[in-house]
């Protein structure tokens, strides 16, 4: 069903505001609610972030695949796990241990179970050859106090079948028996893991929907059952999203009926594509957002400008996934210590998951020294799970600022992206600290402060990132910004009508093709979405010419929900469409919701109108919810809307 934005469909005021707003902005005081069923617009009036899944922060631990690739065996692994228990590192958090490819030899012919490779897993020898089982491996795991991880693939077979043919642990067999996927095996293998097997954790990639091509020389030479794609790894358009999404649907369900308890994660490796930067928050407890990183400074950053902008997609229970850490090798190796240095903090910075996956038992102290480094581990594993925002953006560096815990303290990484020197200017502006107190700054690497008022310089090293906690006096001494709080914000509906590649993402010189194509493309869908500090296309918000440092860019036919966790009694924003629309011509209309009841509107907003103050009183509200209506047909482009100034305060009449 189309919803087309009418005067006569929106509820109507009980009571205007007074003076030169009273045309603009309205306060509801009545629980009037709005909207018709099935409109995905309408306050939900409860939190639908994601909830299922043990990830309250995220999971942290060592990965077989970038240290062993299919070479794995269970010496390997349980040595990797005693190196966590015996360096600290698992009392520090690095408690999963996961097994990547190569594990499995068939699928049983008859009742389609699982068998393990036993020459590799002499463990799992439980019952001569076709009885094998995993669980005296992850009695082990347990044992140490850890947590054990397995990888399968959402189709019917894995990535290592298409793209490691030289192995000797690929599964071997019929064309059937070599089907070790979950496709048509959903629910059986999902018990075999969890219930009997006691695995905690699942990553589960999706070559088996990409690669197997009818007609393709793969398919012929192997003797595999073709797949037609239901992704297309070089055009979204043409990839199945909705089928893509539904199958790892069917996973989840799964995995809540198996774990009622929710004591499992599920990561979903679809490498960006399908449009899972947007969905994966609403199925998964990780998703992969971009291809598999390796261990050079440019896939570095390509993976890692694939998550850094998708700050309100993320937050405890589900996690952008920019990849494991390559730490270990190639410009990642002991001999280059500032780019190890800096990939570890970046992906503390935007919390991204800290797999580990290099030989940890023969990984120099070096190494121990950066992934144990306890202030930095911290900044990840923070609580109210805020990823940090891109509060200055340019090719050559970024400023990026997280909120730790209830906002008293922040952190700030900067980081020089290129190959020379650069001369970096801190504000504390940036920090959304005031410019006229002092602020200090902890060097969470060299343990070292220092202090300073309005702005410091700094001269960032090649490819180095520094990083501060920060303290100060706040801007808002009585409140937040919501582009604070983006762990507290879910993105219901983000107001895109048909994904867009994103722009923004470093393009590398393919690891894989090289320059074998005519370029580097955008690859990955999801801009346009929902961001802090800026609109969903980049630019500085401004209404009316007048610019806003904080707030939220959203578009048109947006919802957006806030947790009201700590109690704030008033929501205010400066609201207006954005200079930067392309639309110039359809007005918007915004709403705020509090468990669901309407509390606050504006009149419809034209393009050129400056922005009115909208205010909301939330006290008692747990939910608050952020609607822009506006018209909707298929020949007109969204209308670019800005949440101005947009912020939390613990008094009605406290903001600024």
């Amino acid at each position: 069903m189309k919803h087309r934005w009418t005067e006569a469909a929106q509820p109507k005021p009980l009571k205007l505001l007074c003076g030169s707003l009273a045309a603009a902005v309205t306060l509801i005081f009545a629980p009037v609610h709005a909207a018709s069923p099935g409109d995905p617009l309408a306050a939900a009036g409860r939190w639908e972030g994601a909830t299922n899944g043990s990830a309250s922060t995220p999971p942290m631990g060592w990965s077989s695949w970038n240290a062993f690739r299919t070479e794995i065996d269970e010496a390997k692994v349980l040595g990797a796990a005693q190196t966590l228990v015996d360096t600290g590192l698992a009392k520090l958090g690095y408690r999963q241990v996961n097994i990547d490819d190569g594990w499995w030899v068939k699928r049983r012919t008859g009742d389609g179970r699982l068998q393990i490779r036993t020459g590799i897993f002499p463990s799992a020898a439980t019952g001569g050859p076709d009885e094998t089982s995993f669980k005296p491996f992850t009695d082990k795991i347990h044992a140490m106090g850890l947590k054990a991880g397995i990888y399968t693939d959402i189709g019917r077979n894995a990535c290592s079948q298409a793209y490691d043919l030289h192995s000797p642990n690929l599964p071997t067999g019929t064309t059937a028996e070599r089907e070790v996927g979950l496709e048509g095996f959903v629910t059986q293998d999902i018990n075999l893991y969890f219930k009997e097997w006691g695995f905690d954790y699942i990553k589960i990639d999706a070559c088996g929907l990409a690669d197997f091509l009818p007609g393709s020389d793969l398919v012929k030479k192997q003797n595999y059952r073709a797949q037609e794609p239901l992704i297309e790894r070089g055009s979204i358009n043409r990839t199945d999203i909705k089928a893509v999404r539904e199958r790892y649907e069917e996973v989840a369900a799964a995995l809540q009926a198996a774990r009622p308890g929710n004591d499992y994660v599920l990561s979903i490796c679809a490498w960006g594509m399908a449009n899972v930067r947007s969905w994966g928050k609403d199925v998964g407890n990780l998703w992969r957002t971009s291809a598999d990183i390796t261990p050079s400074w440019t896939s570095m950053l390509h993976n890692f400008d694939s998550a850094a902008k998708r700050a309100l997609y993320a937050g405890p229970g589900h996690w952008n996934d920019p990849d494991i850490l390559h730490i270990g090798h190639g410009e990642f190796d002991v001999a280059n210590p500032v780019e190890v240095r800096s990939h570890f903090s970046l992906w503390a910075m935007i919390n991204a998951p800290l797999l580990v996956s290099y030989d940890l038992r023969n990984g120099p102290a070096s190494f121990l020294e950066v992934i144990g480094n306890p202030d930095v581990v911290a900044l990840n594993q923070d609580k109210a799970g805020h990823q940090g925002v891109i509060t200055y953006d340019s090719d050559d560096a970024q400023i990026i600022v997280k909120t730790l815990g209830n906002g008293e303290r922040k952190a700030v990484a900067l980081f020089n992206r290129g190959a020379s020197p650069a001369p970096v200017t801190l504000l504390a502006g940036h920090l959304k600290l005031s410019d006229s107190a002092p602020v200090t700054l902890r060097d969470l690497w060299s343990k070292k402060s220092t202090t300073f008022t309005g702005e410091k310089e700094i001269v960032l090293a090649p490819h180095e990132t520094l990083v501060f906690e920060a303290t100060g006096k706040r801007q808002l001494e009585n409140g937040v910004y919501l582009s604070e709080i983006p762990g507290s914000i879910n993105v219901a509906v983000d107001g895109t009508r048909q994904p867009q590649l994103d722009p923004t993402v470093h393009r590398m010189i393919d690891p894989w093709s090289s320059t074998r194509s005519g370029g580097s493309r955008p690859q990955y869908a999801g801009w346009g979405g929902a961001q802090a500090d800026t609109t969903p296309y980049g630019q500085s918000l401004q209404v009316a010419g007048q610019v806003f440092e904080s707030g939220i860019g959203v578009l048109s036919n947006s919802r957006l929900q806030v947790k009201n966790d700590a109690g704030y009694a008033e929501l205010t924003a400066s609201v207006g469409v954005d200079d930067s629309t392309e639309n110039t011509r359809q007005p918007v209309r915004f709403y705020v919701y509090g468990d669901g009841k309407l509390l606050a509107e504006s009149a419809p907003l034209a393009f050129g109108a400056k922005a009115p103050r909208l205010k909301a009183n939330i006290r008692g509200v747990k939910v608050v919810e952020l609607v822009v209506r506006g018209t909707k047909s298929d020949d007109a482009l969204p209308v670019v809307a800005t949440w101005g100034d947009a912020q939390l305060t613990r008094a009605a009449g406290a903001g600024i």
